[in-house]
């Protein structure tokens, strides 16, 4: 666990340009927009007036918040975590686990509602991920994540709503 929190920590800094990039796992993914998602599409201005300055860094300006700021890393209540700036479902609460790299983290996502690209911040390629219907960046996949799927989907709490389930 010390090892994900060493990661954790390090690609955070390395997003700010206070270490060098390292080779990190990239997995093979090939995802589609699935048939029940409408594309969403806004202005600039009409996306700064919908999300707070912090939530417009993250989602349209593919930013990073610090590791264990986000209290929804934290969260163990049964439920959905939703775009922050569309409300499509990502994530069941039920592959949600503690990764112990400060982010919130889930071995799988709800399908056809993520798309991925690569991003050379840390000037190694590494897998990005984001909302299929407005385009929000949410976070980046990673190959060490448990079983079934061995994926690690690190997401930004702030690009993120918790919606309890109903009975929660």
């Amino acid at each position: 666990m010390q090892r994900r929190r060493f990661l954790g920590w390090l690609g955070a800094a390395g997003a700010l340009g206070a270490v060098p990039s390292l080779v990190l796992a990239r997995p093979k993914l090939s995802l589609e927009r699935g048939a029940d998602v409408e594309p969403l599409t806004l202005t600039d201005a009409e996306w700064r007036e919908r999300l707070s300055p912090e939530r417009y860094r993250i989602l349209r300006e593919n930013g990073t918040e610090p590791a264990g700021s986000s209290p929804l890393d934290k969260e163990t209540r049964a439920g959905e975590y939703r775009c922050a700036g569309c409300d499509l479902p990502l994530f069941s609460s039920r592959t949600k686990y503690d990764s112990g790299t400060g982010w919130p983290s889930f071995y799988d996502h709800i399908q056809g509602h993520l798309l991925t690209e690569l991003d050379f911040v840390l000037l190694i390629p590494r897998t990005e991920y984001h909302c299929a219907r407005c385009g929000g960046h949410q976070g980046h996949v990673f190959e060490d994540g448990p079983a079934p799927t061995g994926l690690r989907w690190c997401n930004n709490g702030l690009a993120l709503r918790f919606v309890p389930d109903a009975t929660s």
